[in-house]
C-alpha cells in the first residue's frame, strides 16, 4: 500500500520530527524542502546560491526553484512506494504545480495533515534550536541539550544557530507563513483530504494522534 503524505504547518510545528518518525515506521522517504535547499547552499551549486539570499532573510524561496527540486525528488525510485512532503507546497502555485506533476504519472496525494501551532510554541522551538556544524544533528537548548554546551555529542563539532532560526527571522517566517501558506489549508479542505492536529503536543502524543488518523483513513 502506498502512502503519499503532505505535512502542513508553520515553522516550528514539528513537521520535520514527525516526518522522521513516520519515515522510519513506514519505510518511505522524508522529502524536506528545507534540507534539500540547505544542502544546495552548502555545496554552493547554482540552485543553492539563488536560494541562500531568500533563506537568510526568512523569506520563501521562489516557487519555480522549489518546485523543480521537489518534482525531481519524487521521480526517484525511493518515492515510488510513497513519500512524506515536509515544507512543500508552501504556496497555492506550488500546490497546483504538484497536482499537475503527479497527475502526469497517474498519482496523487492520499492525505494532508495540518499542524495547528501557536506562535509562542513555534518561536520557542526554533529560536532554541542548535545544529551541529559538521554532521547536522539537531539539538535544543531546553528540550534536547547536548552533554557539553555548544558541542555535538556525536562528533564533537561546534553547534551553531542557523540564521533562519534567530528569533527576529523566525517571527518574519511566521508572518510570511500566515500570508502565503495558510490559503493552502482552504485549498486542501475543498479537496476533502486534509486533517487537522495540534502541533503544540509533544512528539509521542502527536504521533499517536496521527497514527489514529491513518487507521481511520485505512492507510496504516
Amino acid at each position: 500500500m502506498s502512502m503519499r503524505l503532505i505535512l502542513l504547518g508553520p515553522p516550528g510545528a514539528g513537521k520535520g520530527t514527525q516526518s522522521d518518525v513516520l519515515s522510519r515506521r513506514y519505510k518511505i522517504p522524508h522529502i524536506s524542502t528545507g534540507d534539500i535547499l540547505r544542502k544546495a547552499v552548502i555545496k554552493e551549486v547554482p540552485l543553492g546560491v539563488k536560494a541562500k539570499s531568500y533563506m537568510d532573510k526568512g523569506e520563501l524561496v521562489p516557487d519555480e526553484i522549489v518546485t523543480e527540486v521537489i518534482v525531481d525528488a519524487l521521480k526517484s525510485d525511493d518515492a515510488k512506494k510513497g513519500f512524506i512532503l515536509d515544507g512543500f507546497p508552501r504556496t497555492l502555485n506550488q500546490a497546483i504545480a504538484l497536482d499537475e506533476s503527479l497527475s502526469k504519472i497517474s498519482s496523487g496525494i492520499d492525505l494532508i495533515i495540518y499542524f495547528e501551532t501557536s506562535p509562542e510554541v513555534a518561536i520557542e522551538r526554533l529560536s532554541g534550536r542548535r545544529v551541529c556544524s559538521k554532521c547536522g544533528f539537531n539539538y535544543h537548548v531546553k528540550n534536547i541539550p547536548p552533554k557539553q554546551e555548544g558541542i555535538c555529542d556525536r562528533c564533537g563539532s561546534r553547534l551553531i544557530q542557523r540564521p533562519d532560526d534567530k528569533e527576529e527571522t523566525v517571527r518574519n517566517r511566521l508572518k510570511v507563513y500566515q500570508t502565503q501558506t495558510k490559503p493552502l489549508i482552504n485549498y486542501y479542505l475543498r479537496k476533502g483530504n486534509l486533517k487537522k492536529v495540534s502541533g503544540d503536543m509533544d512528539v509521542d502524543e502527536l504521533f499517536k494522534v496521527i497514527f489514529k488518523i491513518f487507521e481511520d483513513e485505512h492507510l496504516a
